[in-house]
């Protein structure tokens, strides 16, 4: 029986992969649940927990090899091997991924980006890539084996593009839209509402804030 990974679990798991880098940079060899849960503000004991949904990766006693778990967690995330991507949306933030880095030393190849903007349409998206019509997506998709659809188009406009992704047979969809999409089971998505992190973090603020004037006021 398949066992279903909560998304929690993949997205720590995205985390201790920069973490361990990060350490094999430092050049430490070795390192314990305690210690990379101190690192990143997460309990031992849910380290221990995300890691073992995949099998065994530790001693006790001794921790985690940096090297062997790094190589594993890459394994599982999929960062092996290389991902051909588009972004539809060639607005601020679509630009913004095209010219960040990261993605690419992650193996997530943007190999297009397309706008319906006719005064977009032609202009350099970065050092590589020209923006595209968005009418040419579905020969460029086809024609690249793309797997990965990135949406940062308005609301109004994200299930359409979704939907015609969708019958392209890309596998997976990230979505910026400030919506919820209706999508078939089998394609894995992951929504990306930017606002939600703020009122997220606005929230952390109130309340700190809050328990201090009461604080004040005994």
């Amino acid at each position: 029986m398949n066992i279903k990974i909560p998304k929690p679990t993949i997205r720590r798991l995205a985390i201790y992969y920069r973490c361990l880098e990060k350490l094999l940079n430092e050049k430490q060899t070795n390192i314990s649940s305690k210690e990379f849960g101190e690192r990143l503000g997460i309990k031992a004991s849910q380290v221990r927990k995300d890691l073992s949904y995949f099998g065994e990766f530790g001693k006790r006693g001794v921790g985690y090899n940096t090297v062997k778990l790094l190589d594993s967690i890459g394994e599982i995330l999929g960062i092996k091997k290389s991902w051909n991507v588009v972004i539809v949306g060639a607005g601020n933030l679509g630009k913004a991924l095209c010219n960040f880095e990261p993605l690419e030393e992650s193996g997530f190849i943007i190999k297009g980006v397309f706008d319906r903007d006719k005064n977009k349409i032609g202009k350099r998206a970065n050092s590589n890539l020209n923006i595209k019509d968005i009418k040419e997506l579905n020969d460029f998709v086809n024609d690249n084996k793309i797997d990965i659809g990135v949406i940062t188009v308005p609301a109004e406009s994200a299930q359409k593009i979704a939907d015609n992704l969708v019958s392209l047979n890309i596998k997976g969809i990230i979505n910026f839209a400030p919506i919820k999409l209706k999508l078939p089971e089998k394609i894995k998505i992951e929504d990306l509402d930017i606002s939600v992190f703020f009122r997220s973090l606005s929230f952390q603020i109130s309340m700190e804030q809050r328990s201090l004037r009461k604080g004040q006021e005994k």
